[in-house]
């Protein structure tokens, strides 16, 4: 019995493998092609995030310079604890003899609001 090899052409086998090959070489670099998109978005974001950070760290740095400063502590002095630097002359307002202080106006206060339920209740037969 004689096998007839024309069938299984040693061109035709190695055409098939080598396009066989080439198909796995073209899906493998797609595939790190994606991941190379995926990488350098990555690396864009990373690289804004650490943009923000250093933007943060350096005006929190100006703004210890500043606090730490004897500007800031005068500033702190005069504004908000009312104290003075010799020879400052310091300026009280009074009141005019004969007039009368304006009342500080109380904040407006609404009443708790009831559920829409509640609220019929209390328009068709009143109060509890």
């Amino acid at each position: 019995m004689k096998i007839n090899f024309s069938f299984f052409n040693l061109r035709r086998l190695v055409t098939f493998f080598g396009l066989a090959v080439l198909l796995l070489l073209i899906l493998d670099f797609n595939s790190r092609l994606e991941s190379l998109s995926r990488l350098k978005n990555e690396a864009a974001t990373v690289r804004a995030q650490a943009t923000g950070v250093m933007v943060t760290r350096a005006a929190l740095e100006t703004q210890l310079a500043y606090a730490t400063s004897d500007e800031a502590v005068s500033q702190w002095a005069r504004e908000q604890n009312g104290m003075a630097q010799p020879g400052d002359i310091v300026v009280a307002p009074i009141a005019l003899p004969g007039s009368q202080q304006q009342p500080t106006p109380l904040p407006l206060t609404t009443p708790p609001s009831l559920p829409p339920w509640q609220t019929w209740w209390e328009y068709f037969f009143g109060p509890r």
